[in-house]
C-alpha cells in the first residue's frame, strides 16, 4: 500500500505548480516505522519529516537514503539533538527559538536552514508569527549569522469554506515571492497535509506534508489514547 500510494503521489505533483515550480513531497512520518518509512524512501520518497525530536532521534540510524526534515512545533531545550542533522527545520515560529539555534548551530559551526512558520488563519492554538508580521519577522531572523531562511510554512485551518483556503493560499504565495524578491535563498512555500495539499499546490505551494495520504492513519500507541 505504501509503494502505491507514494508512486501516485509522485505522479500526480510530476507537473509541478501553476507557477512551473517542482513539487517537493515531504513524508510526514510522525508514529511510522523505520520499515515503513524506508519502504516509502525506496519508493521514491527523497524528504521525510518528524514532528517530535524524541521519534527524529530515534530513528535516525534506522532510516536511509532521505533528507531529514523537522516539521513539529519545536522546544528550545530539544534544538540540541537537531544539530548537524536536518535538511530543513519547517517551524521557526519564534524569536526564542532562533535564538536558541543560532546559539547551537555556531557552536558547532553548522548553518540550519530554516522555514518561517506563519500563522496564517491567526488561530489560537497554533504557533508561528501572524501574516501581518511575518515580512518583519523575516528580516530579523534573516540576520541571524547561523541561521538560512529558505522560505515560509503554514498550515491552513480546518474549514469547508474554500473561498476562505484559496484567499489564504494567495496571501502566503504574495508573501513567498516578496521575500523571494529579496532574497536568492528563498526557495520553499511549504504548505499542504493530506487533507488539502492540492488546494495549496493549485495556489502556487511548492512542498507539501503527506502522512495518512502515504501511511494511512496514524496508530498512536495505548498510553497515548488512554
Amino acid at each position: 500500500m505504501i509503494t502505491e500510494n507514494v508512486k501516485k503521489a509522485l505522479a500526480e505533483i510530476a507537473g509541478g505548480n501553476p507557477f512551473g515550480e517542482k513539487i517537493t513531497l515531504v513524508a510526514a512520518t510522525k508514529t511510522r516505522t523505520p520499515d515503513e518509512i524506508n519502504e516509502a524512501i525506496k519508493a521514491g520518497v527523497c524528504d521525510i519529516g518528524e514532528n517530535k525530536v524524541q521519534e527524529f532521534t530515534q530513528k535516525f540510524d534506522a532510516v536511509h537514503g532521505a533528507n531529514r526534515h523537522f516539521i513539529g512545533h519545536l522546544q528550545t531545550n530539544k534544538v540540541k539533538y537537531l544539530i548537524g542533522k536536518t535538511y530543513l527545520i519547517h517551524s521557526l515560529d519564534r524569536t526564542e527559538l532562533a535564538d536558541e539555534l543560532q546559539k547551537r548551530a555556531e557552536k558547532a559551526n553548522w548553518t540550519a536552514d530554516c522555514l518561517i512558520e506563519v500563522n496564517i488563519g491567526s488561530e489560537l492554538s497554533k504557533s508561528g508569527f501572524e501574516p501581518e508580521n511575518a515580512e518583519n519577522a523575516y528580516e530579523k531572523l534573516r540576520a541571524y549569522p547561523n541561521l538560512r531562511i529558505r522560505g515560509v510554512m503554514a498550515m491552513l485551518p480546518l474549514s469547508d469554506d474554500t473561498a476562505l483556503l484559496n484567499a489564504l493560499c494567495k496571501k502566503m504565495r504574495a508573501l513567498f515571492e516578496k521575500l523571494r524578491e529579496k532574497d536568492e535563498n528563498i526557495k520553499y512555500l511549504s504548505m499542504g497535509m493530506s487533507g488539502d495539499w492540492r488546494l495549496c499546490v493549485e495556489n502556487g505551494s511548492n512542498m507539501i506534508r503527506l502522512g495518512t495520504s502515504l501511511f494511512g492513519p496514524r496508530r498512536y500507541p495505548a498510553a497515548e489514547n488512554a
